[in-house]
């Protein structure tokens, strides 16, 4: 089969690679028909994320139907269409049966790494590195699937790829980042990345009765894209956030802040940014963390700090005396995507939210390299890019932001 392969910092190339197989009873074979490049993926792109090698399958944003499946697997049948979560969970284990499926103890193949790295593994994760169990991933045109009779969505007939794709990741992460916040009617959100994440962090803080909604970015199309959905917007390469912010609060700052861009943060003419890239060069730092230190800074007392956005490693100068003394509560974690898969399923076929509005570009699998790169520097108003396997290579679909 074709597939989306990792061979370095910024070298990901469309390789032949073996077939997977049924490895375990309760697996399934997953014949991708619809898959995207994530934010996260950049990080892997970026090399900034430890425990990749070469020939990793890369993505964790994929769907498509049923070929085969493990004699124990009752739940799945061949020729069910699902949406696969990027988050491996056992169901069974002490977190699942809490509902904290992204950190499955059993899931994590390698686990010992994990432990390493973070004290505790998390779940295993679809090509997300050896950290989390070195996964194949599912930039791909078949997939395994471990505890497929957990796992994976069932998709009713009706709603195509495009409206459903993204609750394998990026719509439940949203959401999540906004329910961590405990939103209430007189709320002003303050949103940093106006990425697909981010739009829908934003979109679900509306749904969940945010007073007003601000969005930090410096993209014009990502800019206009939360602009249209009701966000006030900051254009952080032009104006001074913390000046806008406490100008909006009346002095106040927002009451819930919400980090949907990570360890890769941007942020130009910014003295501890520079510092950031600098110790970043030379290993004294993984994780370039501006957006944290600005979040601490300007949240309002007794205020609440999500996290949604991807950390690595280690990182430098956190202001965390400002956030022990204003009270802040900080909330962070990958998404426990099965956790809110059901409500945000009847949501998309009450046609409440249509997530395909973020899908900028649809391109064939084999076209996955070079959207890498079209993606990472956001060229050709890229917001979200989805592969399709099979599709003809070059012959994809360009859609205008709105």
């Amino acid at each position: 089969m074709r597939a989306l392969c990792w061979h370095g910092k910024k070298d990901i190339r469309c390789d032949t690679v073996p077939d997977p197989t049924i490895e375990a009873p309760r697996d399934a074979i997953v014949r991708v028909t619809s898959c995207a490049i994530c934010g996260s993926d950049l990080h892997l792109f970026d090399g900034f994320v430890p425990g990749m090698e070469r020939g990793d399958i890369m993505g964790h944003e994929f769907m498509g139907e049923v070929v085969e499946v493990g004699p124990a697997n009752k739940r799945l049948k061949v020729g069910d269409r699902v949406v696969v979560p990027f988050t491996i969970c056992c169901g069974e284990c002490d977190q699942c049966r809490r509902g904290n499926y992204s950190v499955c103890e059993r899931s994590n193949r390698k686990k010992d790494l994990g432990d390493k790295a973070f004290g505790h593994a998390t779940a295993g994760l679809f090509g997300y590195s050896h950290l989390t169990g070195g996964y194949p991933g599912g930039q791909a045109e078949y997939v395994r699937v471990p505890y497929a009779d957990v796992t994976p969505v069932k998709i009713p007939d009706g709603l195509t790829d495009e409206q459903v794709l993204f609750l394998g990741d990026i719509l439940p992460t949203g959401w999540q980042a906004a329910v961590q916040c405990d939103i209430q009617p007189t709320d002003i959100v303050a949103i940093w990345g106006a990425g697909p994440v981010g739009q829908f962090a934003l979109r679900s803080a509306l749904l969940l009765g945010a007073m007003r909604v601000v969005v930090i970015d410096r993209v014009p199309e990502r800019l206009a894209m939360a602009a249209a959905a009701g966000a006030t917007v900051i254009d952080f390469e032009n104006e001074s956030v913390i000046e806008r912010l406490q100008d909006i609060t009346h002095g106040k700052g927002p009451d819930k802040c919400i980090d949907c861009v990570g360890l890769e943060s941007h942020a130009s003419g910014h003295l501890d940014s520079m510092m950031d890239r600098a110790k970043q060069a030379v290993m004294l730092e993984t994780d370039r963390p501006h957006v944290l230190r600005e979040m601490m800074y300007v949240c309002r007392p007794a205020g609440v700090l999500s996290v949604p956005g991807v950390y690595g490693g280690l990182l430098d100068k956190l202001p965390f005396g400002a956030a022990m003394n204003k009270g802040l509560t900080i909330r962070t974690g990958q998404t426990h995507v099965n956790r809110w898969t059901d409500d945000l399923l009847k949501r998309i076929e009450a046609g409440q939210i249509d997530p395909s509005f973020v899908i900028t570009h649809t391109m064939a699998l084999e076209d996955g390299p070079a959207m890498y790169k079209v993606f990472r520097e956001k060229e050709d108003g890229c917001i979200k890019v989805v592969l399709k396997p099979g599709l003809a290579p070059g012959v994809g679909r360009v859609t205008t932001a709105a």
